[in-house]
């Protein structure tokens, strides 16, 4: 029985039990529970308040090293181990991350486009190099297809389409979402892997109308679209898996406050020194339209 479970729940025992367990003797009880607080401790239940809040805003997604970052951007200096103790000396964990397995259908016989990333992941420039993926979404009414467009420059979700079904204008629908969005100039690279819908005569014409050049994964190579899949683990192990979805529209509006209000407005990210796609994109004074 640890101090702070005694501490936390010390109405509901007697004295002679608190001593017991303790084993310290009655005046040594009663001297503990009028000892004055140190600074330390006071300054740990301050950090506290502000540790749970963030987690919370987080989803629980949050571990110490970006928790220490958001109270530093909110103006409080404070170690990282120094937040993994409190977390864990109060049982403050993120959210049980479940296994996640990628699934490409590349079975078809439409013309398949060379590899021009080469797992070259490393952007420094907005609008160059999209990566596109598309996912599978369980609701009750049946499954649901989600397609997403990411600028590598700042892993910002730049467009994304819901459909019911599996077809070539879902990821069109995507596409021209990132579009009107970001308006990019030709020369851009559109990466993807080697799915259907990405191969499509329709899709195909229209980044060749956009002067972009398309660039798919290497066959059953699924580390060369790895920051989409990256993406979509994200996406299943802190949302979908916690969610039960009963139509087709909840989903949607689940994804929608998950992709726009906080993945690309809030949840940090390593690669981006533990900053959110919008706050990244701000700092390096890239406007984007809300």
């Amino acid at each position: 029985m640890t101090y702070w479970f005694i501490r936390e729940n010390i109405s509901e025992f007697t004295v002679e039990e608190m001593c017991e367990v303790l084993e310290v003797s009655r005046s040594g009880y009663y001297r503990w529970r009028v000892r004055k607080k140190s600074k330390r401790e006071e300054e740990n239940e301050w950090l506290l308040k502000h540790i749970k809040r963030i987690f919370e805003l987080s989803r629980k997604t949050y571990g110490s090293p970006s928790i220490k970052n958001e109270l530093f951007d909110n103006g409080i200096t404070v170690g990282k181990n120094r937040v993994a103790r409190i977390m864990r000396k109060n049982a403050i964990y993120a959210k049980t991350k479940r296994k996640y397995k990628v699934t490409t259908n590349s079975r078809h016989n439409r013309p398949v486009a060379d590899n021009l990333l080469n797992q070259n992941f490393t952007v420094t420039v907005p609008n160059k190099v999209w990566v596109s993926d598309i996912t599978y979404i369980w609701t009750d009414e049946g499954w649901s297809y989600l397609a997403i467009v990411l600028d590598l420059y700042s892993r910002r979700v730049v467009g994304w389409a819901v459909k019911e079904r599996l077809t070539d204008d879902l990821v069109i629908d995507a596409f021209e979402q990132a579009c009107m969005n970001r308006n990019p100039q030709a020369g851009l690279i559109f990466h993807s892997d080697r799915g259907s819908q990405y191969a499509s005569r329709d899709f195909r014409k229209l980044l060749s109308l956009k002067g972009f050049l398309q660039s798919m994964s290497g066959a059953g190579n699924c580390y060369d679209n790895a920051c989409a899949e990256s993406l979509f683990h994200t996406l299943k192990t802190e949302l979908v898996y916690f969610e039960r979805y009963r139509t087709r529209e909840e989903a949607k509006t689940s994804l929608f406050e998950y992709i726009e209000m906080f993945y690309n407005r809030f949840r940090r990210h390593s690669t981006l020194g533990y900053k959110s796609p919008a706050r990244f994109e701000e700092l390096q004074g890239l406007r984007q339209a809300a």
